[in-house]
């Protein structure tokens, strides 16, 4: 749980846009979007290994050939 006090003579937008920062770095909105919808695990499966098929790909991209 994010917390953020109002500093003395702080702005509300100032602490509004600590408060912002501080839920991006605890990962809050990318765990609210990944429990956004349910993904079986079947399609989990998929998703993890079409994403490994593009890391092989790009990785062969970039190696120098000798």
């Amino acid at each position: 749980m994010v917390f953020v006090k109002l500093r003395e003579g702080e702005a509300v937008e100032e602490a509004l846009r600590r408060f912002k920062r501080e839920c991006e770095r605890n990962g809050i909105l990318r765990e609210i979007k990944r429990r956004e919808h349910y993904v079986s695990p079947s399609v989990k499966r998929k998703l993890k290994a079409a994403e490994a098929r593009r890391k092989m790909r790009r990785a062969r991209r970039r190696r120098p050939v000798a």
